[in-house]
């Protein structure tokens, strides 16, 4: 069911920050949300997480319609904003329990879901460690694992790699590709960098709060390198 937004526009008193943007998300894959600075990316999360809410449109989240069912639709869903959010004089496992609490989990099964979440993004060796010992890397990939805890059908991720090295960026694009494809995951991924986006991925193309162009991304580039025709729809360097 995945992830559906339709006819949403959003301003900012006289400025218009989204321009009726539609697009789908499908379970199972990784749909890169790719767009200069300023897009409109940012706008769209805060929409998405009901941080702000639409005068126009619809947002559907695994079937839920986030407007008349907020509840039911923000339960179905794991956020990473850009912004690191990790309490830093906690370990990983205390941040990940004060999650798991907020959720209503506690006792063994939290403590289960817990240990399956730092499994899937490898990183049961540092639960103990304060996430103030982390690199950046290791603190995202935490803040992801803390993500997933609830179990949610669509994950979504505001430019999460800021800030981090490209071996560390690869990684972790990486392991969300796998996660996506292995859980059947609906992963919404907003970056401005092309190189995190690969060929078979879903792709939606936002420029000043307009939606370009959606598709696979090989397709919509086709022989050209993905970076150049970004160029070419944006005027933005990738």
């Amino acid at each position: 069911m995945g992830l559906r937004v339709s006819d949403l526009s959003f301003r900012y008193g006289a400025k218009q920050a989204l321009d009726s943007v539609s697009f789908d998300a499908r379970p199972g894959h990784f749909t890169a949300l790719l767009g200069p600075n300023g897009a409109g990316k940012s706008t769209l999360f805060a929409l998405l997480t009901r941080l702000f809410t639409a005068p126009q449109g619809r947002i559907e989240i695994a079937g839920h319609d986030l407007a008349e069912t907020p509840r039911a639709a923000l339960a179905q869903m794991g956020i990473v904003f850009q912004m690191p959010t990790l309490d830093l004089d906690l370990t990983v496992r205390q941040n990940l329990a004060y999650f798991a609490a907020l959720h209503g989990l506690s006792g063994a099964g939290a403590a289960k879901r817990i240990d399956a979440a730092l499994d899937r993004l490898d990183m049961r060796e540092r639960a103990g460690e304060k996430a103030r010992a982390l690199n950046g890397g290791h603190r995202r990939r935490t803040e992801i694992a803390r993500a997933l805890l609830h179990s949610p059908s669509v994950l979504l991720l505001d430019e999460p790699t800021v800030g981090l090295d490209a071996a560390a960026r690869a990684a972790i694009t990486e392991h969300l590709h796998a996660l996506a494809s292995a859980d059947n995951l609906t992963v919404l991924w907003a970056t401005h960098l092309t190189d995190e986006v690969r060929s078979d991925d879903d792709l939606v193309l936002l420029h000043h709060g307009r939606i370009k162009a959606t598709g696979q991304a090989g397709t919509l580039h086709g022989p050209a390198a993905l970076s150049d025709w970004f160029l070419s729809q944006t005027g933005a360097e990738a």
